[in-house]
């Protein structure tokens, strides 16, 4: 049973990543995301159901499209096969608990928005939205939803207000945004997912993944919503054990 549910959350996942993907295409190319079939990026021509299957498609198309044989990135199969693993891990992490189908929901919008990100260096308010609902909407399922609700908001406010005092403050600094206002939102919108000590460590962490994006890529402007994105989800994932273990050394 475990591992039949094990495939089932790698294949949902993956099918999700899949959306998300095209939805965060049509967001930056300015395409309405509410009407219109999937079409090739290239000629525009609609795609069929066979051009569609998660993963598999792209293998077997060999990266092209098959109407006019330009190269379809990798970035759609890498996508897929991320979202399904995100989806896999959360299962075996979480078993049969809430907490799985709320990362799991939670880690469409964060991929989704590093996505945009990653194009056009914006965060769109409807990803915060999307996660603060979702957040608001899985308290009642949870454990201890009165102690998930009141470290939710010391975290957010924690963590969100500080970061955007001293951003501001770098501002006057530096004479330049040292951080963008979707990135101080996607910082609160994460941290109402955990306890104040994981929040912390949670931006240590994208910190330290900024740092590595930066050096890998050798660019000195790298968007920050990835990293906090990559970070939010191994820390809802193991963050609070981790936390935990810290405070136990005293």
């Amino acid at each position: 049973m475990t591992l039949y549910f094990a495939i089932v959350s790698f294949v949902v996942g993956s099918v999700f990543g899949s959306f998300i993907n095209c939805f965060a295409w049509r967001i930056t190319h300015h395409e309405s995301i509410l009407k219109g079939r999937s079409h090739c990026a290239v000629c525009g021509h609609t795609l069929g159901a066979l051009d569609l299957v998660p993963i598999f498609s792209w293998l077997f198309l060999r990266g092209k499209c098959r109407y006019c044989g330009e190269k379809i990135s990798p970035r759609y199969m890498l996508t897929e096969l991320l979202l399904g693993a995100a989806f896999l891990v959360s299962f075996l992490c979480f078993g049969f608990r809430w907490e799985a189908p709320r990362l799991m929901a939670l880690s469409v919008a964060l991929l989704g928005l590093s996505l945009v990100d990653l194009e056009i260096q914006e965060i769109p308010d409807g990803f915060i939205i999307y996660g603060i609902v979702l957040w608001a909407v899985m308290l009642p399922l949870l454990p201890e939803p009165v102690k998930a609700l009141w470290q939710g908001l010391l975290s957010g406010f924690l963590i969100g207000g500080g970061v955007l005092l001293i951003s501001l403050v770098m501002d006057k600094v530096l004479k330049k945004e040292s951080l963008g206002g979707g990135d101080v939102k996607l910082l609160f919108m994460v941290s109402l997912y955990m306890s104040p000590l994981a929040a912390l460590f949670n931006l240590v962490l994208a910190c330290a993944v900024g740092l590595l994006f930066v050096a890998a890529l050798k660019n000195e402007k790298i968007p920050f919503g990835p990293s906090i994105s990559l970070a939010s989800f191994a820390t809802v994932l193991v963050g609070e054990r981790i936390a935990t273990w810290y405070l136990g050394l005293f």
